[in-house]
This record gives structure tokens, sequence and C-alpha cells, in this order.
């Protein structure tokens, strides 16, 4: 792997490293429209504006989500590159979400 491959890599792994921008990908994930006001994530992962703010503003510069503003609102979508992330990483935490066999449990 090449440097500029090593450090997009590590870029996107500091931003998932994190279990506030977990949580924020995952709701980003399932909103219905497939995409959720900045405003809407405070409550959820209960912090405050700025600190969501600030956790946005470090999943978009990892490319792990894009944004449009709407009105005086910006809204975030999961890049393809989110998506892929979180479904590694869900792989790698749960392999029975993978579709492999779990401890204790049948196949």
């Amino acid at each position: 792997m090449n440097f500029e491959v090593a450090v997009v890599l590590a870029t996107a792994l500091g931003a998932l490293a994190d279990p506030v921008r977990l949580q924020m990908l995952d709701l980003i994930r399932r909103a219905e429209s497939g995409a959720i006001c900045a405003c809407a994530f405070t409550e959820p992962v209960n912090r405050s504006q700025p600190t969501v703010s600030h956790h946005l503003k470090v999943l978009l510069e990892a490319g792990l989500v894009s944004s449009e503003r709407r009105g005086r609102w910006i809204w975030y979508s999961l890049s393809e590159r989110g998506a892929a992330a979180l479904d590694a990483v869900s792989a790698v935490i749960s392999p029975s979400a993978a579709g492999e066999p779990h401890a204790g449990g049948h196949a």
C-alpha cells in the first residue's frame, strides 16, 4: 500500500474509532430518506450541537459522509466509503452479521 492510500485509510479509521461518530453513522444509515439533518443528532447521541458539528466535520473530512445545505440546515448522508466502512466494521465485530455462525448458536 502506498503512503497516500495509507493516509486515507488512517483518516477513515481514526474517524471510525469514536463511539459517538459510529452512532452518528448508524443514525444516518437508518434515516428513512437516506439523509439526516445536523439538528437531529444532539438528542440521540446526547451531545451538544458544537460537539455534534465537530464529529460531523471529522466524518466529512474522512469522506464517510456527504453534506447538502437545505435552507439554513445541513443534511448528511452516507458516502459509498462510509457505507462500506460500516459494513466492514460490522463484519469484524459481529461475524454473525456477515453470515458466519456465532459461538453457542446454530448456523
